[in-house]
């Protein structure tokens, strides 16, 4: 046992050599206790290395105590093996660098920690790539990616990581310093012994014609005809061997042209049986995937089960022509060919996401991995899912096989109970026959992800005891003291121990919201987040909304899956041991923008900013909050009492005097760089019911909707208002405002005051009966506004119906006009367009409204996608990085495109805390659509004429 002691002697002596970050502490620790397996274990520290000296000095100081040590990337692993109890070394840090590139020889050298994109990107200008592609591009490491063999979807062309390897910097736990590539040279002491004194073995114990071949140790790669391939035997080690401080991988040359074919079956076993006879036609990708993952295959060919094949050439025309020749050739139900560059990526991103959506079941239960990856000759894959498919059928499990068609290699979440006893014998019970049936048509028990703790305890059964002694022996030679990575891959943990789920609690946590995707159960949406870490891809583009504080502080307590292990951590009291009350945890979440894009760009749909309100609500119950949380949390109250007291005038003047102004800031914790913005000295729907008091009803048939009067329209920016009815009255449509007093109660909830909220939220519920009766729809300007009440509203109060049916009847501005307006012709206002789709808007509203009718309206361009960085109090919060975090998040898409745009280039943006970011960080007014709608047609401008 290791004593606190000890811990604490171990930390003081690696801080003392390590110029990285060494860090014991409980949120360090919890951030790393698992992988994108079902696999935990909990660590003693984290060391994030600086450089290969710092390596080498946290391996001897480890060494010395006789505390193990794990190297750790992108933590995607799906099979535990990025997991450890002793020190974990952290390499996404600092060595995460592209150190140089040979374009003539065709080479790159790297650091272990650098993102394979990352390489991509450094290497595309020369017309090269790096052919291994996990769908996980984003955010896994090169060393991971060596460390577990990893293929992807382009290994028909280019094979595996192995393959692409020249030659490995490696420091091993016994302080060796070794340089491998082809020959003996740099071979740990007694490894040629130990292979010339087991040649017959190691020619005849290793499945053969088998690309996807990754379970075990590479031994056979050390023949003399193979030509002594020692950095290929050490790729596929995972961290059991040694640490890589540097690689030399080997480039190739990207296509210049790509073209994808589509081609649909009947079923899955129909297009694995056909993808072994597109090989010859030299693809790049045959991928397949079946109708279970595609929750809307309109566009796609006909059929239940899809082939993806993707075929390159000098010129979209080679391209094209190639991917023809497969169409013509498959025996599918139908085919297509897309060349288009963005149809192409949409399809592929639906592929890519499956490792997060295939673990839910289409009626929403849970599926896990565990029998990820296998892999058998391609030939065989059609025969082998027929069985495959027969064998989950007899133990009562479900699961959707998709992946690598082309290499033989399938991909699968499947429905285990993971929970109880009964559940997880049935889990060890299925893992031993199913491995059997991979042994039994000569394939790999891994594909793709290596064997860590879910599959190495049953590699005899792949190749027999007197291989798996050699495995022992050769992990021996190079770490004799067994300090790297214990418990994988030689004398491996069982595959049933450490399971991630056995330490949550029993029975479901009390909590506020009701969770209703799982089933109310607080701990099931903690356990949504299986670790693939979308949220950690540093490409917007590639990540949608989320999670732009990771994007700007890079740290993995600051993305979604790391807030998520905190709060499973919070529950299991292992680790973190206060609970809701826990630092470490608020910490994490405190730069959290609540910007909800993980609820639709995450995989799996982790729903962090009402975890984050959830986790408010208990930390701060009964105990004092930060001031910002009774200023900017409370806004509306406030807002509502100036205006009450004609105060409008007064408070915009004292806010314009510098000293009042900081003292206002002060006393309500908000940032010194933010201007207190102006109140509307005449509040939306005070002007509103002036106005309707000489207008009257108009005459006719006009259908009447109910405008929502939020907050900041009705006291912040009411010509938002005006400017909505004007157009929805030209649309033929009688705008009504609630006659109570109505609030969403966003503010309430997104600073973690649900119980304010939840009884603003019953007070607008009743409010709203004649409304709620009627069955007029609810037109909500504020997008945060419209999503609180379309997600918040009914999971704060699912027990009462009415806030299902008012989240039913909100409509944004342009799903009311195209919904109940449809032959409305806006006014042609012909001018390029810049500025911010909501996060809020994009995350829970979607926003194909909007862009047809801004289209219709001549507004032409794309809007910016991500997050502004203001998020309502978020950017407006005095200290904790706060006004930092919010401005880099502003740079990264939403100022580059306003400060690009010329001054009649059209700027919009819908929320307020968009055109509030604009207006504070540019000095460029943003306007609402229906601002712009408005001005167009009081200046008569001419509509789109009907086709």
């Amino acid at each position: 046992m290791v004593t606190t002691a000890d811990v604490r002697g171990l930390a003081a002596g690696l801080r003392a050599v390590v110029r990285g970050e060494v860090d014991f502490g409980t949120g360090a620790r919890a951030l790393v206790t698992m992988d994108a397996s079902n696999y935990r274990r909990v660590p003693l520290g984290v060391v994030a290395p600086q450089d290969a000296e710092d390596v080498a000095q946290a391996l001897r100081v480890c060494r010395e105590a006789g505390v193990p040590v794990v190297p750790r990337g992108g933590g995607t692993s799906i099979a535990g093996q990025a997991t450890g109890t002793g020190v974990v070394l952290d390499f996404t840090r600092h060595m995460r660098s592209v150190v140089s590139v040979d374009p003539a020889a065709r080479t790159a050298v790297v650091q272990p920690g650098v993102v394979l994109d990352v390489l991509q990107d450094a290497v595309r200008p020369y017309g090269l790539t790096f052919g291994p592609d996990p769908s996980t591009h984003g955010r896994c490491t090169l060393g991971g990616m060596i460390a577990n063999n990893s293929c992807g979807s382009h290994s028909v062309a280019w094979g595996t990581t192995a393959d692409n390897v020249r030659e490995l910097s490696v420091v091993t736990y016994g302080g060796g310093s070794l340089r491998l590539g082809q020959g003996w040279a740099g071979a740990p002491g007694g490894l040629r012994e130990l292979v010339d004194a087991n040649l017959a073995l190691l020619r005849t114990g290793f499945p053969s014609g088998l690309p996807r071949r990754i379970s075990g140790y590479a031994l056979d790669a050390l023949l003399p005809e193979r030509g002594v391939e020692l950095a290929r035997a050490f790729c596929g080690s995972e961290g059991t061997l040694g640490v890589v401080n540097e690689a030399v991988v080997r480039l190739v040359e990207a296509p210049r042209a790509r073209a994808l074919a589509v081609l649909g079956y009947a079923d899955e076993s129909a297009a694995a049986d056909a993808a072994a006879g597109l090989l010859p036609y030299g693809p790049l990708t045959v991928e397949g995937m079946a109708q279970d993952l595609v929750p809307d295959p309109g566009g796609l060919p006909r059929g239940g089960a899809w082939l993806f094949v993707e075929t390159g050439g000098g010129t979209e025309a080679e391209a094209r022509a190639r991917a023809g020749e497969v169409v013509r050739a498959a025996d599918a139900l139908e085919g297509t060919v897309v060349t288009d560059t963005a149809a192409q990526r949409l399809l592929w991103r639906v592929r890519e996401d499956a490792a997060g959506t295939a673990t839910r079941m289409t009626d929403g239960s849970e599926a896990w991995p565990g029998w990820e990856d296998c892999a058998v000759p391609p030939a065989r894959l059609g025969a082998y899912l027929r069985e495959f498919r027969g064998l989950l059928a007899a133990h009562g499990l479900r699961g959707t096989p998709y992946g690598h068609f082309g290499d033989g290699c399938i991909h699968v979440r499947i429905d285990f109970d993971l929970l109880s006893e009964a559940g997880v014998g049935r889990f060890r019970r299925f893992s031993e026959e199913v491995a059997e049936l991979v042994g039994a048509h000569g394939g790999s028990l891994s594909g793709e992800h290596g064997d860590g703790q879910a599959r190495a305890e049953l590699l005899p059964k792949m190749y027999g005891d007197d291989v798996v002694r050699l495995f022992e022996q050769f992990k021996d030679v190079w770490d004799p003291a067994g300090g790297m990575n214990p418990g994988m891959l030689a004398r491996p943990a069982r595959l049933d121990e450490n399971l991630r789920f056995e330490v949550l609690p029993k029975r479901p946590v009390d909590v506020e919201f009701g969770y209703p995707d799982d089933g109310g159960d607080f701990r099931a949406a903690v356990r949504r987040c299986v670790g693939v870490a979308k949220c950690r891809t540093t490409s917007p583009a590639d990540a949608g909304v989320m999670c732009p504080s990771f994007r700007a502080t890079g740290e993995e307590r600051h993305s979604t899956r790391g807030r998520a292990r905190l709060l499973h951590e919070m529950l299991a009291g292992e680790v973190v041991t206060d609970g809701w009350r826990s630092a470490e945890v608020r910490d994490a979440l405190d730069l959290c923008l609540s910007c909800k894009g993980c609820r639709s760009d995450c995989p799996v749909g982790v729903d962090m900013a009402t975890y984050k309100a959830e986790f408010l609500h208990h930390h701060y119950a009964g105990r004092l909050r930060p001031a910002a949380h009774y200023s900017m949390g409370r806004l509306p109250q406030w807002l509502r009492a100036a205006s009450a007291l004609r105060l409008a005038g007064l408070l915009n003047a004292a806010g314009r005097v510098g000293p009042l102004a900081a003292l206002a800031k002060r006393v309500g914790g908000l940032a010194p760089e933010r201007r207190i913005p102006e109140l509307a000295r005449v509040p939306f729907t005070r002007g509103w019911w002036r106005r309707a008091a000489g207008r009257g009803r108009p005459a006719g048939e006009a259908r009447s909707v109910v405008l929502w009067p939020d907050t900041f329209t009705n006291y912040l920016s009411p010509g938002v208002g005006h400017a909505a009815v004007a157009v929805l009255e030209d649309a033929g449509l009688h705008a009504e405002l609630p006659t109570g007093r109505v609030c969403c109660g966003l503010t309430y909830v997104s600073t973690g005051q649900l119980d304010r909220a939840r009884r603003v939220m019953r007070r607008t519920l009743d409010a709203l009966e004649p409304v709620l009766a009627s069955g007029d729809p609810v037109v909500v300007l504020e997008p945060s506004c419209a999503a609180a009440l379309r997600t918040d509203l009914p999971e704060l109060l699912a027990g009462d119906p009415r806030a299902g049916r008012l989240a039913d009847r909100v409509r944004t501005f342009a799903q009311v006009l195209e919904e109940y307006a449809p032959e409305w012709r806006p006014p042609v206002i012909g001018r390029a367009v810049a500025g911010q789709t909501h996060c809020h808007q994009h995350a829970v509203l979607g926003d194909a409204a909007e862009r047809r009718l801004r289209a219709k309206a001549g507004l032409t361009g794309e809007l910016s996608g991500g997050c502004c960085g203001l998020a309502g109090n978020f950017g407006f919060e005095r200290g904790g990085g706060h006004y930092e975090v919010s401005v880099a998040c502003a740079e990264e898409q939403l100022l580059p495109a306003v400060r690009g745009a010329d001054e009649e280039v059209e700027v919009l943006a819908d929320g307020f805390s968009c055109r509030t970011q604009l207006d504070q960080l540019a000095n460029r007014r943003a306007r609402h659509l229906a601002e712009v709608l408005a001005e167009g047609l009081a200046e008569g401008l001419p509509a789109e004429r009907q086709a």
